[in-house]
């Protein structure tokens, strides 16, 4: 068993019945992001230098902070977490105005994020393999010369095997069908 990453939608409930009327093994193919994925959100707590995410970003003169700002959202969960650690009525007032700040700063967030995407796969598909343009600093937990490689190909079944392209699209795939039904906001969770 490994940590997932999931994308949430201020409508997934709405989204989730709408999965169930169609075809659920195929929605989850075409919009789900792999463990790899997962992995490489959170390579920032694992090497204490540029994150594959920030080199892919300086290679592709691409801003890609909308998507570490999409890791901040304050689920009930953390807020209840966060709410029992704090000792005083004071530190109970800072954690919601953090969780103000965060849940501010991802509202509306969907076609920004769409955009960066789409911009990522547009400008990545022109290297093709990645895997020798990236520094690992020794610590390839990736699977670099299989993730980083066959940008334009889908390796993986939709979350198993995926390569970086795949993820990439299915990112897009899932944004672009929550966008058409009515989604606005869209953040990571792991579990």
């Amino acid at each position: 068993m490994g940590l997932d990453i999931h994308l949430i939608t201020d409508n997934s409930e709405e989204l989730f019945s709408l999965q169930n009327l169609n075809n659920h093994s195929d929605y989850f193919n075409q919009h789900s992001l792999s463990r790899t994925f997962c992995n490489l959100m959170s390579r920032k707590n694992v090497i204490n230098a540029e994150t594959e995410l920030d080199q892919i970003s300086q290679l592709t003169n691409t801003n890609i902070s909308v998507l570490y700002d999409m890791e901040d959202y304050w689920d009930e969960e953390y807020t209840d977490y966060r709410l029992f650690a704090a000792e005083t009525e004071k530190e109970k007032q800072t954690v919601f105005e953090q969780m103000a700040t965060s849940k501010e700063k991802l509202e509306g967030n969907i076609g920004i994020v769409l955009e960066t995407i789409e911009t990522l796969i547009k400008k990545l598909s022109h290297f093709g393999n990645l895997n020798g343009k990236l520094n690992s600093h020794g610590r390839d937990t990736l699977g670099y010369d299989y993730y980083f490689t066959d940008f334009d190909i889908d390796k993986g079944e939709g979350y198993i095997g995926n390569n970086f392209g795949q993820d990439l699209r299915n990112f897009r795939k899932f944004l672009e069908y929550a966008k058409a039904n009515g989604a606005s906001t869209v953040w990571f969770n792991y579990g």
